[in-house]
């Protein structure tokens, strides 16, 4: 058992499969939330939910499949582990294609249950530390002038503090006195650590003024 700050959101129109498997989660130390169909579970969602879904394929309305495709369309990235008591190779492959942690047929055992959710906690952790880190650099980012904006683009392309110089209208020492500033500002201690935190903290395509 590892404390979660996560939950473990049950989907299932079968009353007594989400109660079992809510008990048997609760005394493995998980906490976990229950719907009975998609639809419930979309009125409730919330964008900060963290943790992973535990869908049934065959549920009234959605499907477990295109409830997990309706939240990647709404940009949620909650893993999920697809449930059936009717495997199919198709379904399995269009949960796989969403990009589920795994597709477990009815009746699974607990082990089998607890070793996916594990899966989708960890890959969740790591999404949640990515997310907590790309904001501490988009805070870091923000104590930069709009001049300093602009030396950090263009030294994240690759120029040189000539090529930057002639591109801004400025001397490469005064680029140089710039570079510095951002380094210090940025927390880092060399140009490599500069470029690649610009290129981590800011995606290609997206407006880095």
């Amino acid at each position: 058992m590892h404390p979660k700050p996560l939950t473990v959101f049950i989907v299932d129109d079968d009353a007594s499969v989400r109660d079992s498997i809510a008990l048997m989660l609760g005394l493995a130390g998980y906490s976990t939330a229950s719907f009975a169909d998609a639809e419930a579970f979309l009125a409730a969602w919330k964008a900060d939910w963290a943790g992973c879904v535990i869908a049934d394929v065959r549920l009234p309305g959605q499907s477990g499949v295109e409830l997990q495709a309706d939240l990647r369309a709404r940009g949620a990235a909650l893993p999920f582990i697809i449930i059936t008591a009717h495997g199919d190779v198709p379904t399995a492959r269009a949960a796989f294609r969403s990009q589920a942690v795994d597709f477990l047929e009815k009746p699974f055992d607990n082990v089998q249950l607890c070793a996916a959710i594990e899966t989708a906690f960890g890959l969740e952790e790591r999404r949640i530390h990515r997310h907590h880190s790309r904001g501490a650099d988009l805070e870091k980012l923000s104590r930069l002038t709009a001049r300093e904006r602009e030396v950090l683009d263009h030294a994240a392309r690759g120029l040189h503090a000539k090529e930057i110089g002639a591109a801004l209208g400025i001397s490469p020492r005064t680029v140089e006195v710039h570079k510095t500033r951002i380094m210090e500002k940025l927390g880092v201690r060399n140009v490599a650590e500069l470029v690649r935190f610009a290129i981590a903290a800011i995606p290609p395509g997206e407006d880095r003024n």
